[in-house]
């Protein structure tokens, strides 16, 4: 073992017992699973995922029913080249600032990004980010898997019974909640169990992926496909562009809630961030390229309306039966970082809270939502981009903190002590350079780009939008720092 691996394991052991000693009066059973329901630093032993592994949770992650809607809602701006080329511009920049964000760190050092957020935002700053932008995030996105399991149910019902069903109707809700209940039992296996989910699911969605554009193409032809117009484009075909390229940036920001907590369970950094950026790009796009032919020519991109009539009810119930099995274990793999998120920003508030209590409690607005399957569709791109008008914000803080400020260096000791310690601990538990470099990071990509009224400004046009909001939250962290906190340390004297 080198010198600097000594040292590391040195400083991670330290983490570990300097949380045991936070924690102390609130031992129990789960701190022996700690490691992997918590937020200690893993050690080199304790990581299971190769890159294979790591390769397997991503495409299933990105193969799920959510890329195919990506696709036709990119198929309303764009049609099927240019469409392309969105969807790869977009994904590749989102998901470039993304797991720059989070991947490296976290799987360095073996944290959850959101501990390691604590020098950006502080410790009650990053609360606040978990229990607004994070929450609401992964609470939607699991909302509108279950949503889409409950379609896949509610097509299955119909073709094995004969019925016409609504495909907003009341199986959809029931088929939801069945996924959200699924999705709770996945999870409350921990990460290993969804990590040997995966294992099976990310090939079987490769193949049925594949199965799907051989159907799309028996049943149009390459050159419909080449020739159909965009549904419901703008004006401005530039304009239709820079949109779908922004949407795309958002759905690949949109990862970074769940990636740097996956990312902490691989062997090396290799095995980290190459499956993050390669795995979820091409298995993304694959999917979305289907959903957006589809779109393009038979005017929806969900597979649970057109699968059964294209590979007949055998195939087609198989196909939507595997699919709204794919939309369980992403959801539990949202829900795992996320439920992370909240213990550790909670403090001693939901330490006692056993994981099975707070997996469940995540899934109640989920559940909720799935009475109002439409409204979950109809807001579907709105959704997107603003919350990837935040996590953009977000990733820039993060970015600017540990590649600038910190020059890659992390003190994990101090870090798990937070407001116990000197160079995480902040007045009031927040840094106030990160929360506002954040709000004017968002600020300046709505100003931008508005999604809700559709307004952009002359500029969005050439460098759209999620990469200024980085790049703004990312120069006023640096500057607001200089001036907020020329004086603090950033490493501590032994």
């Amino acid at each position: 073992m080198s010198a600097r691996d000594s040292r590391a394991s040195g400083t991670r052991a330290a983490a570990r017992r300097a949380s045991a000693r936070d924690r102390a009066p609130l031992a129990d059973p789960m701190l022996s699973s700690e490691h992997v329901f918590g937020t200690f630093p893993l050690l080199k032993n304790e990581r299971t995922w190769s890159a294979l592994d790591f390769t397997w949770v991503n495409t299933a992650l990105a193969i799920a029913t959510w890329a195919f809607l990506v696709g036709g809602s990119t198929a309303l701006l764009v049609g099927f080249q240019a469409g392309i080329a969105a969807m790869l511009i977009g994904n590749a920049i989102g998901l470039c600032i993304m797991v720059l964000a989070s991947v490296v760190a976290s799987q360095r050092w073996g944290s959850e990004q959101y501990t390691l957020l604590r020098g950006a935002f502080g410790v009650v700053g990053v609360g606040i980010l978990v229990f607004t932008v994070i929450l609401i995030t992964e609470m939607g996105w699991s909302s509108l898997l279950a949503v889409m399991a409950g379609r896949a149910t509610s097509q299955v019902a119909a073709t094995v019974t004969g019925a016409e069903l609504d495909q907003y109707g009341p199986v959809v809700t029931i088929g939801g909640l069945v996924a959200i209940l699924l999705a709770w039992w996945v999870l409350s296996r921990g990460p290993v169990t969804i990590g040997r989910f995966n294992a099976y699911i990310a090939p079987g969605l490769a193949v049925i992926t594949v199965i799907m554009m051989v159907f799309l193409v028996i049943n149009t032809s390459w050159g419909t496909l080449f020739t159909a117009a965009p549904l419901a484009p703008f004006d401005n075909d530039v304009l239709n562009f820079m949109i779908a390229v922004e949407f795309n940036a958002g759905v690949g920001v949109s990862w970074y809630p769940v990636m740097g907590s996956l990312a902490r369970m691989t062997r090396t950094r290799k095995a980290a961030v190459w499956p993050a950026y390669g795995g979820l790009l091409i298995a993304t796009l694959i999917a979305q390229i289907v959903g957006m032919a589809a779109a393009l020519t038979l005017g929806d991109s969900d597979p649970t309306v057109w699968m059964v009539p294209f590979g007949g009810a055998v195939l087609g119930v198989a196909v939507l039966i595997f699919i709204a099995f794919a939309n369980i274990t992403s959801m539990s793999s949202i829900v795992y970082s996320t439920i992370l998120a909240i213990r550790q920003s909670s403090g001693r508030l939901l330490a006692r809270v056993p994981w099975k209590v707070l997996t469940a409690a995540f899934f109640v607005l989920p559940a909720i939502m799935t009475f109002f399957p439409q409204f979950m569709y109809e807001q579907f791109i709105v959704f997107v981009t603003l919350s990837g008008a935040f996590l953009a914000s977000v990733c820039g803080v993060a970015l600017a903190d540990y590649f600038f400020l910190r020059k890659q260096r992390i003190d994990l000791r101090e870090i798990h002590l937070g407001q116990r310690g000197t160079l995480y601990s902040f007045r009031t538990g927040v840094n106030w350079a990160g929360m506002i470099s954040l709000l004017l990071g968002a600020i300046f990509y709505l100003w931008l780009y508005n999604p809700i009224t559709l307004e952009t400004q002359p500029a969005f046009l050439v460098v759209t939008a999620s990469v200024p909001a980085a790049v703004v939250a990312a120069v006023a962290y640096l500057a607001l720092t200089a001036a907020f906190y020329r004086t603090r340390p950033l490493e501590v004297t032994r």
